[in-house]
């Protein structure tokens, strides 16, 4: 019968190097948020790694399928979890997780519970009284629905100076609609006074608006994160989550630095390219044009945002070529520090 082959102990005279905290011995860190709202990171895993390194040998060490130092220089490492996320080789990266207690508006919660693959425990109104704190925009922040875009904005109500009658009619409506706000916000007070007589917490509560914050534990591992701030960080996201996804960034990015830099160039920063977007390119590289075989008019604007970020203009009228049937190419091009192509978001 075979036994399990070990990697044996280090050698007396290669001691191992003293560990050392990836959160420094914080118990907390945290950025705020908005009026009410905060991110704080409590906890990591690997807490301890060698000193030198950081959290990110856990993931080498994954991928390379070692034990105890089996890492190697920290160049080396750099450049595997660069490949690993290159070519989406992403199970090392769920080796690394994080745990978050966060305070956000319901709302943004709604959005937010849809990255399905977290362990979360909120704030429950079955079993306690909701706290009196709300999300409000400013007067100069309330933003615009988007005429193309059913589930987005698109710029401020009042700010058109090459129509000053527009813009005065449009901060009414803003100023309204803080006005709507103060309302919703008043039925905080009758939720208490229907608690003191008597009525449940978990019906008083229904009628609360979206504004009111709630809060949770939200651990997740490192992957799916990075999945969650592909989507949250995105131009095409709702303002208020994406302060929370740059918070949570942010809190991150020191503890596992080379990912974070790798995820941001193969991710965050590039630009994909879909089949017809990649022959497109190809034959306006050759001296052709860089019409889209597509007659959808968002794909062709998209082409057209797309080919401005590369500073490949195509100079010729902008007109679809015949859709094709080929099979698909994938291809992915760096952008100079752009936002990610849009996405469909809750």
């Amino acid at each position: 019968m075979s036994t399990p082959q070990h990697q044996p102990e280090p050698a007396a005279d290669h001691p191992r190097p003293p560990l050392v905290d990836v959160l420094a011995g914080d118990s907390r860190r945290e950025i705020r948020v908005h009026q009410h709202g905060f991110v704080a990171l409590l906890d990591a895993m690997p807490r301890l790694v060698p000193q030198g390194q950081t959290a990110d040998s856990a993931i080498v060490q994954a991928a390379r399928v070692s034990y105890g130092r089996g890492t190697k220089r920290v160049q080396e490492d750099r450049g595997l979890i660069r490949y690993l996320l290159r070519n989406r080789h992403t199970t090392p990266f769920e080796m690394v997780e994080f745990k978050f207690h966060i305070a956000m508006p319901i709302f943004v919660a709604r959005q937010w519970i849809r990255h399905r693959t977290a362990n979360v425990n909120e704030y429950s109104g079955r079993y306690s009284v909701m706290p009196d704190r709300f999300y409000r925009p400013t007067l100069g922040s309330v933003r615009k629905q988007s005429a193309s875009n059913r589930q987005g904005s698109d710029g401020v109500l009042g700010q058109d100076p090459a129509d000053p009658a527009r813009a005065a009619a449009e901060t009414q409506t803003a100023q309204d609609f803080l006005a709507y706000l103060d309302a919703a916000e008043s039925l905080h007070a009758r939720y208490q006074s229907l608690l003191d007589r008597g009525v449940s917490r978990e019906l008083a509560r229904v009628g609360l608006p979206l504004s009111l914050y709630t809060e949770w534990y939200w651990k997740c591992d490192l992957h799916n994160i990075l999945r969650f701030l592909s989507l949250r960080l995105d131009a095409h996201a709702q303002d208020e989550i994406r302060a929370y996804a740059q918070a949570m960034h942010d809190l991150i990015a020191p503890v596992v630095p080379i990912t974070m830099e790798a995820w941001r160039d193969y991710d965050l920063d590039a630009l994909t390219l879909s089949g017809p977007e990649a022959r497109a390119l190809s034959a306006l590289l050759a001296g052709g044009s860089a019409a889209l075989a597509s007659d959808n008019q968002r794909e062709l604007a998209e082409w057209a945002a797309k080919l401005a970020r590369l500073g490949a203009a195509d100079p010729r009228p902008a007109m679809a070529a015949p859709a094709t049937h080929t099979p698909p190419i994938h291809a992915k091009a760096p952008g100079p520090g752009a936002q990610a192509a849009p996405r469909e978001l809750a």
